[in-house]
């Protein structure tokens, strides 16, 4: 039987490129299809793997030309990565490649863009529930599923240290997550869409502009500062799941990786949950 068509390669090789100009962070996340056509029949109708690339080396090449690439755009990334397969392997003859970006917003914080603050694009859902009884009711407002991330000031330290420990410390890493928060209103406000709009901007407020010892801590210093500043809201209540940007490990391929190149992962995540009321 004839092979008519054959390709391979890694799907969803996830990768955050972060450019720094001092304070000044561009964040560039890609999910890639990386895909050879070539002379590697052989492998289906002879199991023949010599003209094979591995796949784990389609996903180190994608990481190697990140790292030396920080700053260029999706279209010209895509254009190097293919190129490097193609003067790289004579065996290759066609290179498709194919690109998801996550597009992150930067922030502005009290009017002015933010070097470090980032929202994702198309971001989250407005959340309202009510409890309506005969003697009284519960109004409930927050936001679902908003995604907020800064590339600095956050770190995971002198937690316990045990035989099942495996993370090391950090004092300097990126910090994002997909946050469910639910304030219950002691009464209602006169204006809901612009308040809940200030609640919105003190929650990234805070969590973007001040360091942050670990989600526990952002997020308790969230909900102080929405409720010192909104009387009406009782309690605030949060989900904050990590989104974990991992660092690279460049060394095999005689690379530095100086807080550039990160693999994107949430799965498995972090979950961090908690409620701060009045006393």
């Amino acid at each position: 039987m004839p092979l008519t068509a054959s390709q391979y390669g890694k799907g969803r090789v996830r990768v955050m490129r972060l450019a720094r100009d001092g304070d000044h962070h561009t964040p560039r996340e890609l999910t890639l299809t990386v895909l050879m056509k070539g002379a590697f029949d052989a492998a289906w109708t002879g199991g023949d793997n010599r003209a094979c690339v591995a796949t784990d080396s389609v996903k180190n090449i994608v990481n190697v030309v990140a790292a030396k690439n920080p700053a260029l755009d999706a279209e010209a990334f895509v254009r190097v990565v293919a190129a490097t397969f193609l003067e790289t392997y004579p065996q290759i003859d066609e290179m498709r490649i194919e690109g998801a970006e996550t597009r992150w917003l930067r922030h502005s914080i009290e009017g002015a863009p933010h070097g470090h603050v980032f929202t994702l694009d198309g971001n989250g859902t407005g959340y309202v529930a009510l409890e309506a009884r005969r003697d009284g009711s519960v109004l409930r407002s927050g936001l679902r599923g908003f995604t907020v991330m800064k590339t600095t000031q956050s770190g995971w330290a002198n937690f316990v240290d045990d035989a099942y420990r495996t993370l090391p410390d950090a004092t300097d890493r990126i910090a994002a997550t997909a946050m469910d928060a639910t304030w219950t209103w002691a009464a209602e406000p006169t204006d809901p869409t612009a308040t809940n709009a200030r609640v919105r901007d003190i929650l990234i407020a805070v969590f973007g502009t001040t360091y942050s010892a670990s989600i526990q801590d952002s997020m308790y210093r969230m909900g102080e500062a929405v409720l010192a500043a909104v009387p009406e809201i009782a309690e605030i209540g949060f989900a904050m799941p990590n989104k974990h940007y991992i660092p690279i490990n460049l060394t095999p391929f005689g690379l530095e990786n100086p807080g550039t190149v990160f693999l994107p992962t949430d799965e498995p995540h972090g979950q961090i949950e908690a409620t701060i009321g009045r006393a």
